[in-house]
């Protein structure tokens, strides 16, 4: 892939025979809409090579309906509570493919739906791509009949504007991954692996799949919405059933707070949070030591960026008295490293606005690193972007490093 931040635009067209792909349906009682979304699958231009139903436990186990040439099976789990992101996760570990769609079970698909969805990620691998999610009343659609037949109802307006505003996510920033809805989602199986697909720990309506969006831009992949890639879904939009919203695991409430304890996006989060993901990740110069290195993690520690985790050489028991609970010696979990923004490698004291500037500098512009210097020239830390590294782990280094939207910038930071 070679193209400067989320030019998807730019990608060459696929040649050669496509990749196989495979369907995950995620399902909880709900057995005419399984039917019908089953029954459109049967029948696509571009057929799947499987189809898993990953049921959230209903008590009653689905019966898939539809017989056609598509292989169709179901994996259930547990009933403890709503968890799709557990559920999706179990499909995609059973279904054949290498790529993923993922559709919930009230939702139909148009016939184009899956040759549409997955026409980019077969150019490239690094797209996540979501599809149009349109509404309609299908109580009175039969397995088979044409979703677009059916009584339409207002597609979400929320959704409309945002691609409309970001050009179908080409002009997408650093928040846009909250247009990434996984009721028409697709993904190449390496990718997902490679992000760790769903975050189980989210149990309760909603959030998981912005989840997952925000730690695919995090870490360098193409966001694309594509809307050709049509799918009914059976009545309103959630956001038109106020009814239902504290029905499942708190609703909209509980799934923010879900995110802000692991999306550490300040547009997410109300304040910088102590918490288990910091925003960046700090890295003390091996080679300082004694109070030149305590001079290093203070200033780190004073930055005004204050959503920043500092790591320790390590070796020293009175720094790790100093600064037990409030910096790490051990190496970053991978969770860490797949959802802080940033990593800052800190070779000596910093002012206090050095981060935040930096950042908004990495962030606003999309590069890959800003160094940080000091007024003689000398290199005092350099902020690299998850974005850029994610890029680089997998192999698509070029515009990591020589586009100009994913370039090197340099920070002159005035001492106070």
């Amino acid at each position: 892939m070679s193209v400067p931040g989320n030019r998807w635009d730019l990608l060459a067209p696929h040649t050669g025979p496509p990749p196989s792909v495979g369907v995950v349906v995620c399902h909880y009682r709900q057995p005419a809409q399984l039917a019908r979304t089953v029954a459109a699958l049967q029948t696509q231009t571009r057929p799947p090579v499987s189809v898993v139903v990953a049921d959230d436990g209903s008590p009653e186990p689905p019966d898939p309906g539809a017989l056609g040439p598509v292989p169709v099976r179901v994996v259930t789990q547990d009933d403890r509570g709503f968890r799709a992101a557990a559920a999706r996760n179990r499909g995609a570990a059973q279904v054949e493919g290498d790529v993923l769609v993922f559709l919930d079970a009230d939702t139909v698909p148009g016939p184009g739906f899956v040759a549409a969805l997955t026409a980019r990620i077969a150019a490239c691998p690094d797209v996540l791509a979501v599809g149009r999610r349109r509404h309609a009343d299908l109580s009175g659609t039969a397995p088979g009949d044409d979703p677009a037949a059916a009584p339409q109802l207002p597609d979400p307006a929320w959704l409309a504007d945002g691609y409309r505003r970001t050009r179908d996510l080409l002009d997408a920033s650093g928040t846009d991954w909250q247009l990434v809805i996984s009721a028409v989602l697709a993904l190449h199986r390496s990718l997902f692996d490679d992000l760790g697909g769903f975050d189980e720990r989210y149990v309760g309506y909603g959030g998981e799949d912005w989840d997952l969006a925000y730690r695919a831009w995090n870490n360098g992949a193409l966001l694309v919405h594509e809307p050709a890639a049509v799918a009914w879904h059976d009545g309103p939009d959630w956001g038109a059933r106020p009814e239902d919203h504290d029905a499942v695991g708190g609703g909209k409430d509980g799934e923010r707070i879900r995110i802000a304890a692991l999306v550490p996006d300040p547009g997410v989060r109300g304040a910088p949070l102590p918490g288990a993901v910091p925003d960046v990740l700090a890295t003390v110069d091996a080679d300082a030591h004694g109070w030149e290195l305590v001079e290093i993690v203070d200033a780190v520690l004073n930055q005004t960026h204050r959503d920043v985790r500092v790591r320790l050489p390590g070796g020293d028991p009175r720094l790790d008295e100093l600064y037990r609970g409030v910096a790490d010696t051990g190496p970053w979990s991978t969770d860490r490293l797949r959802r802080a923004r940033a990593r800052l490698h800190v070779h000596a004291p910093l002012p206090p606005d050095a981060l935040a500037r930096a950042m908004d500098l990495l962030t606003g512009h999309d590069l890959g690193r800003v160094e940080i210097a000091g007024p003689d020239g000398r290199t005092l830390a350099a902020l690299v972007s998850s974005r850029a590294a994610g890029r680089a782990r997998r192999g698509r280094v070029d515009d990591a490093v020589t586009q100009h939207r994913q370039g090197v910038a340099t920070l002159l930071a005035a001492m106070p």
